[in-house]
């Protein structure tokens, strides 16, 4: 579904990407991680057409990317700037729809559903500002539902909130992920969570930005905050994670 082919990009004299080539299949959900200044967020932005990349190329579904591809949606970190305070919840998740020509009884209806999927059944007439960050993150998780993209982006969507709200929302996604069938590619700096969500994981050096390796992740699809996180394939993926995150080269 994605290609990135000979990726590079620049600020001025600062060179933050620099040579990457990444493959993304149909369905697949894949984790970006790498340590702060490695340009995880400009890749995203670059593969979502927010910015033109100064090298190479980004093919969605066979298409050059040249600005925002009408089946991508994005999920940013910062939900309180991504939702507007004076719509309601329902109508900050219908507001996409209107792009699609959508009628305002069938925008009504699938904001309706996707508040359901997230569960938020009954905050569908509560502004913003309402409810707590971990709600308002799941606002922004079913406005991209309800638009039903073909590709969801996620640029560390959980990187503002407590621990346990972000466990809730990791689950939510795999929930999705499995109910939808669609394709994610995930950036996070969370070496665990790119392990728990990932059904692989890219990770990336910096200096410039490029990748470092690539990880299957063989964990059951079936995932629990429990259960999969004390398995010794789990705690296996994660040091190597974590060591390439760090540079450290891996014991013989």
């Amino acid at each position: 579904m994605l290609e990135i082919s000979g990726l590079g990009h620049s600020y001025g004299a600062s060179r933050v990407l620099q040579g990457m080539d990444l493959r993304v299949a149909e369905g697949e959900l894949v984790t970006i991680v790498g340590p702060s200044g490695c340009g995880k967020s400009t890749l995203l932005r670059c593969v979502a057409g927010l910015i033109a990349p100064t090298e190479g190329e980004v093919v969605l579904n066979g298409t050059p990317i040249h600005g925002v591809p009408d089946e991508l949606a994005v999920v940013f970190q910062d939900y309180s700037r991504s939702l507007l305070p004076w719509l309601t919840v329902r109508d900050n998740v219908a507001l996409p729809l209107r792009r699609r020509g959508a009628g305002r009884a069938e925008r009504r209806a699938q904001a309706t559903k996707a508040l359901e999927s997230v569960g938020l059944a009954d905050a569908g007439g509560k502004y913003p500002w309402e409810l707590s960050g971990g709600m308002q993150q799941r606002v922004s998780i079913a406005r991209a539902l309800a638009y039903r993209p073909s590709f969801l982006l996620m640029d560390e969507p959980f990187g503002s909130v407590d621990a346990q709200t972000r466990e809730d929302l990791e689950d939510l996604v795999l929930q999705v992920h499995r109910a939808e069938g669609m394709t994610i590619l995930l950036v996070t700096h969370d070496i665990d969570e790119s392990v728990y969500l990932g059904d692989r994981v890219v990770v990336l050096a910096r200096n410039p930005g490029r990748i470092r390796s690539e990880l299957p992740v063989t964990l059951p699809p079936v995932r629990d905050q429990i259960g999969t996180r004390a398995e010794p394939e789990f705690v296996r993926l994660r040091a190597e994670v974590g060591r390439l995150v760090r540079g450290v080269a891996t014991p013989a």
